[in-house]
C-alpha cells in the first residue's frame, strides 16, 4: 500500500492541509484537489448513517470510494473535522488504516494546540509536514 495523498478539510469542507506524498506535477495535485472534494460528499452520507441514537460513533469511516488509480479513505474527528487518505493498491486492512488514522490526527492536535494556529486556517506548519511525511512513509 502506498498512500499518495492526505488531507485535512475543515467543518465548513474548506480544506485546511493537502500534501501529495509522492513527486507530483501540478495537474496530479490538482486531482487530488478533485479526489479529496468528491469524497466529502460521502464523507457526509457516512456520518449521517453511522449513528443511532445513545450509539457512540467511529471515527474512521472506512474506503469512502474507489476511483480508477486509488483508493480514498476517511476519518472524521469529534469536532467534525475530516482526514482523508488516498491509497494506491493493494488494499489496506482497516486495522492499519484505522491505525494510521489515529496517528495522523494526533499530528493534527499536535498542531491546532499550537497558541499561534489560527482555528479554521490552512495549517502550514512544517512540524506537521514532517509528521505527516512519517506516518505515510512507515505504511
Amino acid at each position: 500500500m502506498t498512500i499518495t495523498c492526505a488531507a485535512v478539510v475543515g467543518r465548513a469542507n474548506n480544506p485546511l492541509y493537502l500534501e501529495a506524498c509522492k513527486p507530483a506535477s501540478d495537474e496530479e495535485v490538482l486531482k487530488y484537489h478533485y479526489v479529496v472534494h468528491c469524497a466529502l460528499d460521502t464523507v457526509e452520507e457516512k456520518v449521517a448513517l453511522r449513528t443511532q441514537p445513545g450509539e457512540i460513533a467511529d471515527s474512521y469511516l472506512g474506503m469512502l470510494y474507489p476511483t480508477e488509480d486509488h483508493k480514498v479513505y476517511g476519518y472524521v474527528s469529534n469536532t467534525s473535522i475530516k482526514f482523508i487518505f488516498v491509497v494506491e493498491e493493494p488494499a489496506p486492512k482497516d486495522e492499519d488504516m484505522r491505525a494510521l488514522f489515529k496517528r495522523f490526527h494526533a499530528a493534527f492536535i499536535d498542531v491546532v494546540s499550537n497558541p499561534f494556529y489560527e482555528i479554521g486556517q490552512p495549517i502550514t506548519s512544517t512540524s506537521f509536514d514532517a509528521s505527516v511525511r512519517t506516518i505515510v512513509t512507515t505504511v
